[in-house]
């Protein structure tokens, strides 16, 4: 599937791989598609910039959306992560709770969100060949197959963004590859 890509999808692929190494994912969620994809080159970062999903915004989107889950479930039972952080660093020193790198290079596999994802980008193609001759996979129909899967924490950061998919789908009006 990936000779159907075109230069700037795999350019958002590598750097969705590049976002889960940097926030130490174990895998390529389907968040780390959107944050490439929010600096990608083509249509799908234009699509998501003009949205108002710029690299940084969906970066901080991204950091609230995860700290703020995990905080409000904890607190939820009786567990303030400030105090239990504070704790554990005054015990055993800052950053005592931050998980160390694995330190191995090379790749990180997709996690299955992902891989639906990428997927149905090669859906989306498929169904617009009609339309065009080209059946290259671009950032456009990475950015719509990453809509169709229609993951939660994708959903929260745009939500949170004040963009929604619907109104993505409605930006990429069937754009995709030339």
């Amino acid at each position: 599937m990936f000779e159907r890509f075109t230069d700037e999808a795999r350019a958002a692929v590598v750097l969705a791989q590049y976002e889960a190494r940097t926030l130490r994912a174990d895998r390529i969620e389907p968040v780390h598609l959107l944050l490439a994809l929010a600096a990608a080159p083509g249509r799908g970062g234009e699509v998501l910039r003009g949205a108002g999903a710029d690299p940084a915004s969906v970066r901080s989107a991204v950091v609230r959306s995860g700290g703020a889950l995990d905080a409000d479930a904890l607190a939820a039972v009786g567990i303030d992560l400030d105090q239990v952080r504070a704790a554990a660093e005054s015990a055993f020193g800052p950053g005592a709770l931050d998980r160390p790198g694995d330190g191995r290079p090379g790749h990180i596999p997709f996690a299955a969100g992902s891989k639906r994802a990428l997927e149905e980008s090669l859906r989306h193609v498929l169904r617009q060949a009609g339309r065009r001759r080209a059946r290259v996979i671009d950032s456009a129909a990475v950015l719509a197959g990453l809509l169709a899967v229609a993951d939660p924490v994708v959903d929260r950061v745009l939500q949170q963004l004040g963009t929604g998919v619907t109104a993505l789908r409605d930006q990429l009006g069937g754009a995709s590859a030339a």
